[in-house]
């Protein structure tokens, strides 16, 4: 098999990167190959075919444009016949972005994909047996758009020197250019306009404005926006490869002001359209005008992937807005962690608590406790709740959050849990009732996973956003005699082959 060659196949499965899957070996299409001919494949349908923008039941034509040992990939070139699942896609570059690799799927089977795929990794990594038996339900959305309180468009100039602002299509860093996201709260689509304008009328004046990542030059790298879908408050922050727009004193002060005003008219746009627009359309939303509450510089100088440095500067107005998941409201910084789906979260947090079982006289861990945001909520039913987590910033938010909705049945440790657990269990030997975790999307360390056998809490929740590592902890930590009792599944991030899993384990079996 070469590059380049053309087959038809019938798409049989979805991949864990949303790929559709089907397999080649007919003689006729393989110039008389069979199966035994692809290596070890210990497939006798063929040798597998990876298909992005493909869905099950698609026979479609592909192109081959990468040959492995044992699989190829190919490129959609037509669909044949289009499987009954296959829907339009909502945005017209869904095929192009990286973001919404799922658009082309209807919304009920991205449920299905997900909550099997959640299934498939609790068995085969997790060893569970009859996973979908303890798989209470996925948890899908409404409206599964405009869901999205956080955007990160990066900024960059194309080769006849137009300004593109957008998302990076898949597994590149080729930015494709956007004027909406269907996605994100309504509002981003005002700011991107307006600031498309600001920064094009700047880059004219001065072809360093915007940055080059090649080259690690310029300066304009990001725009970063968080919406309070609560509150209505609005954050915008600029990340820069400098300290200020400009080193002229005078001319910095004019772009700061020409910068406020493009934002500034971007939110009245927006807040005329709510107003006239079918309350119905923006409900969703939340029942409120968007206001302009803080606009900041981020200072990123750093050859990096990463988009936030670790110096921010306000420029106008609060260092934070505020926004509430429940009854727990949370100032949140431009550089803090909170969960990106909020009608979700307060779903998912709720899930979390049932599991939690609290009836106010257990002591709590919650590890990866970010801005206090699953402290909180369980604070409000626990005896006590220590919360760990390693970025600084995100513990001063916490406290202060804890401050701000008056618990004061808190503490908050800054540090790595697997390093400031196993130190503050040695010299207080206090045991935890319950223990949740929220780990990043490596999951746990194993010297913390010890750490949590050894404290022998009655009930373990996980929050989850990647089921293979989460199947993974739940293996090491059956071994240990924990046993998943049931899961929940979230559709936080619609559209996108990522979803967040909640997992009640009960404590070591004696």
């Amino acid at each position: 098999m070469n590059k380049n060659e053309e087959y038809i196949i019938t798409i049989e499965d979805i991949g864990a990167d949303g790929e559709g899957i089907g397999h080649i070996a007919d003689a006729d299409n393989t110039g008389g190959l069979s199966a035994d001919d692809f290596g070890d494949t210990k497939d006798k349908r063929g040798i597998t075919v990876f298909v992005k923008d493909t869905v099950v039941g698609d026979e479609v034509k592909v192109k081959i444009i990468k040959v492995k040992k044992n699989y190829v990939y190919g490129r959609l070139m037509e669909i044949i016949k289009p499987s009954p699942y296959r829907v339009t896609a909502a945005c017209p570059k869904a095929r192009s972005c990286g973001g919404c690799t799922l658009m082309h799927m209807s919304y009920e089977s991205q449920l299905d994909y997900k909550k099997n795929k959640v299934i498939s990794c609790l068995e085969r990594i997790g060893g569970i047996r009859d996973a979908e038996g303890l798989v209470e339900e996925i948890y899908g959305m409404d409206a599964p758009y405009n869901y999205r309180n956080k955007m990160q468009f990066p900024v960059g100039v194309d080769k006849d020197g137009n300004i593109k602002i957008g998302f990076y299509a898949g597994r590149t860093h080729s930015i494709i250019d956007l004027d909406e996201c269907i996605t994100g709260h309504k509002v981003n689509n005002y700011i991107l306009n307006n600031l498309r304008i600001w920064i094009s009328d700047n880059y004219k004046k001065d072809k360093s404005f915007v940055y080059n990542e090649e080259l690690h030059k310029g300066l304009l790298r990001h725009i970063v926006t968080r919406v309070g879908f609560s509150t209505g408050e609005l954050s915008v922050c600029l990340v820069i490869n400098g300290d200020r727009f400009s080193r002229d004193k005078s001319r910095d002060v004019k772009i700061k002001e020409e910068l406020l005003s493009c934002l500034k008219d971007a939110v009245d746009e927006y807040n005329k359209f709510y107003l006239e627009a079918d309350k119905k359309a923006v409900e969703s939303n939340g029942d409120y005008k968007v206001k302009l509450t803080n606009l900041s510089l981020n200072i990123n100088k750093e050859k990096t992937n990463k988009i936030l440095g670790d110096k921010n500067i306000t420029i106008y107005g609060e260092d934070y807005i505020t926004d509430y998941i429940g009854d727990v409201r949370f100032n949140v910084s431009p550089q803090s962690f909170f969960q990106v789906n909020p009608i979700q979260t307060k779903r998912l947090y709720g899930k979390a608590l049932e599991y939690a079982d609290l009836s106010g006289n257990e002591i709590v861990w919650d590890m990866y406790c970010g801005i206090g945001t699953i402290s909180l909520f369980l604070a409000q039913k626990a005896k006590k709740v220590y919360g760990v987590e390693i970025v600084p910033q995100a513990i001063e938010d916490a406290k202060k959050n804890a401050v701000l909705n008056s618990l004061t049945n808190t503490e908050f440790y800054c540090g790595k849990a697997e390093e400031i657990v196993p130190k503050v269990y040695e010299e207080t030997g206090i045991k935890p009732d319950v223990i949740v975790v929220d780990p990043p999307r490596k999951g746990c360390d194993t010297t913390l996973l010890d750490t949590i056998s050894d404290m022998s809490p009655k009930r373990l929740v996980y929050v989850s956003c990647d089921p293979a590592t989460l199947a993974r902890d739940i293996k090491y930590l059956s071994d240990k005699g924990f046993r998943l009792k049931k899961a929940a599944v979230y559709d936080q991030f619609c559209h996108s082959t990522h979803c967040e899993v909640v997992v009640l384990l009960s404590g070591k079996q004696k």
